[in-house]
């Protein structure tokens, strides 16, 4: 078992992220998907991360959401630690208790909208908030069409996902996971199964929640335009590490490591 004693039990003091990776591994037999990442987000960041297939980018969403081990170090969220817990003085791997807690504070959007199909876009957003956070239907249901409204969808409330558009049933799946009330937003690929043409419906939503809301988000995306325009930074992954980053001028700009460079004319090349 890897040595927890210089990972502190709580990240304090006025600067504390809201996510910290530190010196975080994943592989899978020889394979290293992350090498000792070190990743800060403070909050209210929006972070996208952008890079080949293969560089890590959707492992550190999955690692967030606790749908991946990590093989070293320690995550934290919100100052306190999420793939640990404290025990007889140290820190030692999390339990699912303590995962299932910790995990509370975070909302996911997953390339496929993964809604429920037999339920409503209104039930589907108010099925967490029940069941999950134990508030009463009537404070559910209020929150739900809020946040369908918000999302531009409260005049589909009552249809079933087979009945929505792919741009739909995204909206309703940010809304959905917003109804947990999360302190931090992974979005995964949102727009990679979408349409062209309603691919801007669900950007517009993003772009509304960076402007409008104090969340922290992290953002994987291949779509170079919506990242330069929405991000506050961008990290750029290459085999398992953060290559680059800075602000999007910076790093759309004027990209200073000649992989970044590659990887940003493969990019314009293909579009």
């Amino acid at each position: 078992m890897e040595d927890m004693s210089g990972y502190p039990h709580e990240l304090t003091g006025e600067n504390t992220p809201m996510v910290s990776f530190k010196n975080v591994r994943k592989s899978y037999g020889s394979l290293v998907v992350l090498d000792d990442l070190d990743l800060d987000v403070t909050t209210g960041e929006m972070v996208s991360i952008i890079g080949p297939s293969g560089s890590g980018k959707t492992t550190v969403l999955r690692m967030l959401m606790t749908l991946e081990k990590i093989n070293g170090g320690c995550i934290y969220v919100d100052g306190k630690p999420l793939t640990h817990m404290p025990k007889n003085g140290g820190l030692v791997p999390a339990n699912e208790r303590h995962l299932r807690e910790r995990r509370a504070d975070i909302g996911m959007c997953f390339q496929h909208f993964n809604l429920f199909p037999h339920m409503t876009a209104l039930e589907n957003c108010m099925e967490g908030p029940v069941h999950v956070l134990g508030i009463s239907k009537a404070e559910a249901r209020d929150r739900s069409e809020e946040l369908l409204e918000l999302v531009g969808m409260i005049n589909k409330k009552d249809e079933h996902p087979s009945r929505l558009s792919g741009g739909q049933q995204q909206r309703v799946a940010i809304a959905r996971a917003l109804a947990m009330r999360p302190k931090v937003m992974l979005f995964d690929e949102v727009t990679s199964a979408l349409d062209p043409e309603v691919i801007g419906e669900v950007t517009n939503v993003i772009r509304g929640l960076v402007d409008e809301h104090n969340l922290t988000m992290l953002m994987v995306t291949h779509q170079m335009g919506f990242a330069r325009d929405i991000s506050d930074r961008v990290c750029f992954f290459y085999g398992g590490k953060i290559e680059e980053q800075g602000s999007p001028a910076e790093l759309f700009g004027n990209p200073q490591r000649e992989r970044t460079q590659q990887f940003l004319s493969a990019v314009r090349e293909a579009v």
